[in-house]
């Protein structure tokens, strides 16, 4: 009996690809995420307990915003450069100098200077991460590795805020928030013991030319023209997704008379959703070509904001937040595709670029969306300038939540279109990835 439950973990581990340093990155996922989203959701509460007001709250979200696009370029160098063993171990020492900043700090200036240090800890791991899980893991489990890694870092999404706002609730703001720190330490040092334990280094060799140069390198000839397609590709998706971001919540109860209640209910129906399919999806992706499953995610990133449109009832709300979930459908299939395009030896940082560029320029799609949704900005604008008065009173006549939304989906459109037409899926012949670097 001992004997053949013993062969089915075997099995079950060997399907998953779970290897000792991916469960060792997991946990870390785990461990400093929970950390990090336990103190990060309430920083904003600790900045006004200590009289930080709302511009030191902006302050906050803008950085946090341009620290998660900065950071990955320099986390996927310095991942090149280390290798990703001591890389990540950097990282987590990185996040918790932040911490003890954060718990000794007596002013909310020097909290955002300690948050600074821990509040894109995802963004400057996630490169390192995604090599680990390329260097340790066979080609036909890439996609599986990465979707476990999605799947995993849903639970400090879930557990992390739970456990900060019962520790304000008891302690108050203040002392809760400081004690939700203290935990977060304690979770990355228990993070970090837990990665130099059981994480190997494996670094592939890199492509010829780029062996003894790595800080010389002409970055941008690290994405290969697949990747650079696939880029374009993805950028435009990304506006499909942030140009309505902010303002989904606002059409779901303002204008279809949703409750928030019921908004959180489809948010859980989202989440949900993601969590089933990353798994069957991720066998189904190692099986062979990667180009559908992205075009696939693509797809959905595009019918999302029209089922917006569309839905009238609760029910169809649902639906439309089923879809939202399907989203996730080829999403890790397109870490792993990055990863299997970027030239050996320089993958972390090539992942690193990718996301620098990426979410650089999609930053401006919030300020987008809002101008679509409202002309106000644009009136404002002119009350103050004095220009471009004919300019708005046309826009103000054509600015609406459906403007915003049908011009979301048409940037996935766009997106969906060109990665179908002309992307590469991961069968690139060797010499397509590194001609490129010549």
């Amino acid at each position: 009996m001992g004997t053949n439950i013993g062969a089915t973990l075997g099995k079950i581990r060997d399907f998953l690809g779970l290897r000792p340093a991916i469960a060792a990155v997991l946990a870390m996922a785990v461990l400093v995420g929970t950390g990090e989203k336990m103190a990060e959701r309430f920083v904003p509460l600790y900045l006004l307990a200590l009289g930080g007001g709302t511009l030191a709250v902006g302050l906050l979200n803008g950085l946090d915003n341009l620290l998660s696009a900065l950071y990955s370029y320099p986390g996927g160098a310095v991942s090149d450069r280390l290798g990703y063993k001591r890389a990540l171990l950097v990282f987590n020492l990185i996040a918790m100098t932040g911490y003890i900043i954060a718990i000794l700090a007596p002013t909310w200036h020097i909290v955002i200077l300690g948050a600074i240090l821990f509040i894109s800890w995802t963004a400057i791991s996630l490169p390192a991460t995604m090599e680990l899980v390329a260097s340790v893991l066979p080609k036909h489990k890439h996609t599986m590795g990465v979707s476990l890694h999605s799947l995993v870092r849903r639970i400090p999404m879930a557990l992390g805020p739970l456990i900060g706002g019962t520790l304000i609730g008891a302690y108050g703001p203040v002392r809760g928030i400081r004690l939700a720190f203290f935990a977060a330490l304690v979770l990355a040092g228990v993070a970090v013991i837990l990665q130099q334990r059981f994480i190997d280094e494996k670094r592939e060799p890199p492509a010829p030319g780029n062996a003894e140069k790595p800080a010389q390198d002409n970055h941008t000839r690290l994405l290969t023209p697949p990747l650079r397609r696939l880029l374009v590709s993805d950028i435009l998706v990304r506006f499909c997704e942030q140009i309505p971001y902010a303002f989904v919540v606002l059409w779901c109860v303002n204008y279809r008379g949703v409750t928030p209640f019921q908004f959180g209910i489809l948010s859980a129906i989202e989440m949900a959703t993601a969590m089933l399919i990353y798994i069957p999806v991720a066998w189904l992706a190692d099986q062979g070509e990667k180009k559908p499953f992205v075009v696939t995610t693509f797809v959905f990133f595009t019918l999302f904001p029209l089922m917006l449109l569309w839905a009238r009832s609760f029910p169809a709300m649902v639906l439309a937040f089923v879809v939202r979930g399907l989203k996730e459908f080829g999403e890790p299939t397109r870490k792993a595709l990055i990863m299997a395009l970027a030239p050996p030896g320089r993958k972390a940082a090539t992942f690193g670029l990718y996301y620098l560029i990426r979410d650089l320029v999609v930053s401006v799609a919030a300020f987008g969306g809002a101008l679509l949704w409202d002309s106000s900005i644009v009136s404002q604008f002119v009350s103050l300038t004095g220009i471009g008065e004919g300019f708005a009173h046309v826009w103000a006549k054509i600015a609406s939540p459906q403007l915003n939304f049908l011009v979301a989906s048409a940037c996935g459109a766009a997106g969906t279109a060109y990665f179908a037409l002309f992307g590469k899926g991961e069968n690139v012949s060797s010499a397509t990835q590194t001609t490129s670097n010549t």
